[in-house]
C-alpha cells in the first residue's frame, strides 16, 4: 500500500515539525500540495493520503516521501497509517456547485462529512491508546468558511457545516475537555486558488504557511481570510454551541 519517494527527496531542517510523520488528505489538491511542500521545508516526514495515483512533480519540494491511494468508505484500511502518525490533517472534500440532486447530495456530504467523521473518530481511538505520547498527536479538520457564509454551492455549505458542527461537539464535549493525548485543530479557510475555485483571492501556498505558523503558536480555531468578518463571527459561533453543547451533554462511555 506505501508508495516511498526516493532518499532524495528527504529534506533537512530544524523546527517543531522536524521527523513528525504528518498524513494529509486530499493531498493532490492545491491546498494538500502546498501544505505538503511546507510542511517538508519543515522537516517533517509527509504520507501523501489521495483519491488518485501518485503524480510526477517537476518540482521535487511538492514531493511526499509516502503516497497512499484509498478511497472514502475504506477507512479502516488506513489504520496501519494512521497509528504512526504524529499529525493528520483532514483536507480532502469536493464541490458540486450548483448540482442539489440527491446523488450529488448523498455523495458530497459523504466525502466532505461523513469519511472526515469516521476518519475522527478513528484517530480518538488510536490517540487514546498511548496516554503518555509527547508530543501529542494532532488532528487538524479543514471546513472552509463555508460554514458560517454562503459559498454558492448548497451542496458544499451543507457539508462543510456538518463537519464543522461535528468538530464543534468534539471540542465542547466533557470527556474532551480532559483528553490530552490528541489536539484537535480546525481549519476556517477563506477562498483560495484551486481547482476548484480558480477565482481564489489567496494562495494555496499563503494558506499553507499560515496555518502552520498558527498551530505552532498553540491556536485550536485556525482562521486564514481575507474577510475581517469571519475572524469576528467564527469565535462568537463557537463559543454558542460550546455553551449549547455542553449545555445538552449527557455523560455516555461511548464517544
Amino acid at each position: 500500500m506505501t508508495n516511498q519517494a526516493s532518499p532524495a527527496s528527504v529534506r533537512i531542517a530544524s523546527g517543531h515539525w522536524v521527523g513528525r510523520k504528518v498524513g494529509i488528505t486530499g493531498a493532490n489538491g492545491a491546498l494538500g500540495r502546498a501544505l505538503t511542500k511546507a510542511f517538508l521545508a519543515e522537516g517533517a516526514w509527509v504520507i501523501a493520503l489521495s483519491h488518485s495515483q501518485r503524480p510526477q512533480f517537476q518540482d521535487s519540494s511538492h514531493d511526499a516521501q509516502e503516497w497512499i491511494p484509498w478511497s472514502c468508505g475504506e477507512e479502516t484500511e488506513l489504520e496501519p497509517i494512521l497509528q504512526n502518525l504524529d499529525v493528520l490533517v483532514l483536507n480532502h472534500g469536493i464541490n458540486p456547485g450548483g448540482d442539489q440532486s440527491p446523488v450529488t447530495l448523498s455523495k458530497v456530504l459523504e466525502v466532505n462529512a461523513l469519511s472526515q467523521w469516521r476518519l475522527i473518530q478513528q484517530f480518538e481511538k488510536i490517540a487514546d491508546q498511548e496516554q503518555n505520547r509527547e508530543p501529542a498527536r494532532e488532528l487538524w479538520v479543514n471546513t472552509s468558511e463555508a460554514e458560517i457564509q454562503p459559498a454558492l454551492s448548497p451542496g458544499y455549505e451543507l457539508s462543510k457545516r456538518l463537519i464543522g458542527q461535528l468538530v464543534s461537539m468534539r471540542w465542547s464535549g466533557r470527556d474532551s475537555s480532559q483528553r490530552k493525548t490528541l489536539r484537535l485543530r480546525k481549519l476556517v479557510l477563506g477562498p483560495f486558488r484551486s481547482d476548484l475555485n480558480p477565482l481564489g483571492i489567496m494562495s494555496s501556498g499563503f494558506v499553507s504557511r499560515q496555518v502552520i505558523w498558527q498551530a505552532e503558536l498553540g491556536i485550536k480555531l485556525i482562521i486564514v481570510s481575507p474577510n475581517p468578518l469571519t475572524y469576528v463571527v467564527m469565535p462568537i459561533v463557537e463559543l454558542a454551541r460550546k455553551v449549547y453543547n455542553l449545555a445538552l451533554t449527557i455523560n455516555s462511555p461511548d464517544r
